[in-house]
C-alpha cells in the first residue's frame, strides 16, 4: 500500500501529470527534474491524489474488523468524511457524485443509484486493501460482496465496481 501510494504521488505530480496524456512530455519533464534519483516525494509538490487519501480510508475502515452491513456503513462513512481532505487533489466526477449520495448511518445508506454515465477508475484505485484483507480463497465470498458493494459506492456503473472486484482479486492472488 505504500508503493501504492508513492506510485500516486509520482504519477500525479501536483495534478500535473495524471491527465497527461503525452508519455514523452512526462518522460521530458521527468528528465528535466534530474530523473527519478533526484525527486524527493514530498508535499506540497508531490501530494498523493483523492485515490490514495480514500484507499487509506478503505484500509481503515476494514481494519474496524467490521463485517457485512456494519462494514459498509463504515466504508460510507470514511468516503464521506475523506472527501473532506480533496483540495487540489481532484476527484473525479463520479467520486463526488457519488459520495454526496451516500447517507452513512441510514438503512442501506451504502447504496446509490446506478450511474449510466459512470466513468473512472478510482473504485478499482482504493481496492487493493480489501485483497489484503480478504487473501484467502475460503473468503473470496466476501473479497466480492465488499469489494463491489464498497466500489457502488462512488462508481455504480460495472465499469467502476467490476474494476474494483478485479484489483482486490489481484491483490488477493499476490497477498497469496
Amino acid at each position: 500500500m505504500v508503493l501504492s501510494g508513492v506510485g500516486d504521488a509520482l504519477g500525479y505530480r501536483g495534478a500535473r501529470w495524471e491527465y497527461c496524456t503525452s508519455g514523452p512530455q512526462i518522460h521530458a519533464e521527468l528528465a528535466e527534474l534530474g530523473g527519478l534519483a533526484a525527486i524527493s516525494l514530498e508535499p506540497p509538490e508531490w501530494p498523493v491524489s483523492d485515490d490514495t487519501v480514500l484507499h487509506l480510508a478503505t484500509a481503515e475502515g476494514l481494519a474496524t474488523g467490521l463485517e457485512g452491513d456494519p462494514l459498509l456503513q463504515e466504508l460510507a462513512r470514511r468516503y464521506v468524511a475523506a472527501m473532506g481532505d480533496m483540495e487540489g487533489r481532484k476527484p473525479g466526477p463520479s467520486s463526488i457524485l457519488g459520495t454526496s449520495q451516500l447517507r452513512p448511518g441510514e438503512p442501506q445508506g451504502f447504496r446509490i443509484p446506478f450511474n449510466p454515465r459512470g466513468t473512472g477508475c478510482g473504485a478499482a484505485m482504493r481496492s487493493l486493501a480489501i485483497g489484503l484483507r480478504y487473501p484467502h480463497a475460503s473468503e473470496l465470498p466476501t473479497l466480492i460482496r465488499v469489494s463491489i458493494e464498497s466500489g457502488r459506492m462512488t462508481h455504480h456503473h460495472p465499469t467502476g465496481y467490476l474494476g474494483a472486484l478485479t484489483v482486490a482479486l489481484f491483490g488477493a492472488l499476490g497477498a497469496r
